[in-house]
């Protein structure tokens, strides 16, 4: 068995051996956002040290309010502290903000329209401990919330862009978190995160990517390796996919190109069929083939093991794109 097969099930990192990481980029820049404003409060559910609010809890304790196991308190709290005028980032794992507190989002903050922030750790396949932490349909769960940005990061540098622009932004947010070692990705290119907005990171002739999250990460991978297949893959990344940025991805779809998404989150609900339904109300008529996680309850076990079998590793989205061709 080789090394990278032996990754930790629990809080695993997505990292390619060697690639270069920032630790905890969210919780630096929490405490920085919080140096420049002092609304700003954080907010957790037993779980500071696993979803980086502990870097914020060490720097502003008399700001950091630990709730113990109990997500709808966690976010009953936050709707509470952002009614006096404060600005509360509130982390928990992806699957307890989105299966276990939902009513509590939606009727605490989301109908009266408040500027709480929801942290969710251990988006999609990002940890290898099976379907009760594996929050693999939460986009799903949150896209229908009315007046909910919905922002999926693709590495450390998105992550330290978004925190400043969802503390700004005045309505409820979820970010899916990636915690830890993140890599560092995107300052490779000329890319700057603008909540809302999607970018075209690299153009190509034959295929285009329309991707988010890690996934971004793999995909500007498999548009290395694909290159060498003489197969030339312009790569759009769309961090915010709640209010979703159609234009510019609409720009990027036409008959000439295949066109596929990828996405570390089932194919129901999610940016295949966001993609799709805006394909469709704008009448532009290109087929979209999805990368996704399947429609089913995941296995356990170790992270490279598990992206490989599902489709998320960058050889899969090779091997799935070649096959189209």
């Amino acid at each position: 068995m080789s090394t990278a097969l032996r990754t930790s099930a629990m809080i695993a990192s997505f990292a390619d051996p060697g690639q270069r990481t920032i630790p905890a980029p969210f919780g630096h820049a929490l405490v920085a956002a919080a140096e420049a404003d002092e609304r700003i409060v954080g907010l957790t559910a037993d779980l500071g040290k696993y979803t980086d609010m502990h870097i914020f809890a060490a720097a502003f304790p008399q700001r950091f309010f630990q709730m113990g196991m109990a997500e709808q308190l966690l976010f009953g709290a936050a709707a509470g502290m952002a009614e006096t005028g404060l600005i509360p980032f509130a982390s928990t794992y992806s699957v307890f903000a989105a299966r276990r507190a939902y009513d509590f989002i939606c009727l605490d903050i989301a109908e009266p329209n408040l500027n709480v922030n929801i942290v969710g750790g251990l988006p999609g396949l990002t940890t290898g401990y099976g379907p009760s932490h594996q929050a693999t349909e939460d986009v799903a769960i949150f896209r229908g919330m009315p007046g909910l940005t919905i922002v999926d990061p693709c590495d450390a540098v998105d992550i330290t862009a978004a925190v400043p622009q969802l503390a700004a932004y005045p309505g409820p947010t979820y970010l899916r978190l990636l915690r830890g070692q993140v890599p560092a990705v995107l300052d490779e290119y000329d890319y700057t995160f603008e909540l809302g907005k999607a970018k075209v990171l690299r153009p190509g002739n034959d295929v285009v990517f329309v991707s988010s999250g890690l996934m971004t990460m793999r995909a500007l991978q498999a548009a290395e390796q694909l290159a060498a297949h003489h197969v030339d893959v312009a790569v759009v990344h769309t961090p915010t996919l709640k209010p979703f940025d159609a234009e510019t991805v609409l720009r990027e779809l036409n008959s000439d190109r295949l066109a596929v998404t990828l996405e570390n989150h089932t194919v129901v609900g999610g940016l295949f069929e966001t993609v799709a339904a805006a394909a469709v109300r704008a009448g532009v008529r290109t087929t979209v083939v999805p990368v996704a996680l399947p429609d089913e309850f995941l296995a356990a076990g170790a992270l490279p093991t598990l992206h490989e079998r599902y489709g998320l590793s960058t050889a899969r989205v090779v091997a799935a794109v070649l096959d189209r061709l």
